[in-house]
């Protein structure tokens, strides 16, 4: 069963592509934040070119999403390093989260299949309550929905 809107944000701690713990709790209080669960960082598919297309969608409106007193982070079960190589790759300028145990996967966006995360996006307000879940998500449009998102939860 996974974490749906209404419910009290689960904690967790995983390392950044910086290869920093970063931990959910810490952010309560002072900040709102956005989980975007993506399979994988490189795939011999499809999905591989929606990564990069929903990064360059979010990548367009970071620094309003970031005016909003909101942090971002992208999670998938790539390795610190993997993610590491895809930040700088692709010069993101948000946080990726290495999630290879796939503890906040399963909790919020569930694994497939093959056990990878499935592509959802979660936006927590300041007091740690879900606000607002995305499953549906179209990757060109993505960066202006979690905007339109945050926008609705500051007012």
């Amino acid at each position: 069963m996974t974490l749906e809107k209404g419910d009290v944000a689960e904690d967790f701690e995983l390392l950044g592509n910086d290869g920093r713990p970063v931990t959910l709790s810490s952010f309560k209080g002072s900040k709102n934040v956005v989980l975007c669960f993506y399979p994988k960082n490189h795939l011999f598919a499809c999905p591989s070119k929606k990564v990069f297309e929903m990064a360059k969608s979010v990548i367009s409106v970071y620094s309003d999403i970031i005016s909003t007193t909101t942090v971002l982070f992208a999670i998938s079960v790539d390795s610190v390093d993997s993610q590491a190589e895809f930040v700088k790759e692709y010069e993101i300028p948000y946080v990726h989260l290495s999630d290879p145990k796939k503890i906040a996967c399963k909790k919020y966006a569930g694994t497939n299949i093959a056990g990878l995360a499935k592509r959802s996006t979660f936006v927590i307000g300041i007091d740690g309550v879900i606000r607002d879940v995305m499953r549906e998500i179209n990757v060109t449009s993505h960066g202006q929905e979690i905007l339109d998102s945050l926008n609705k939860i500051n007012v």
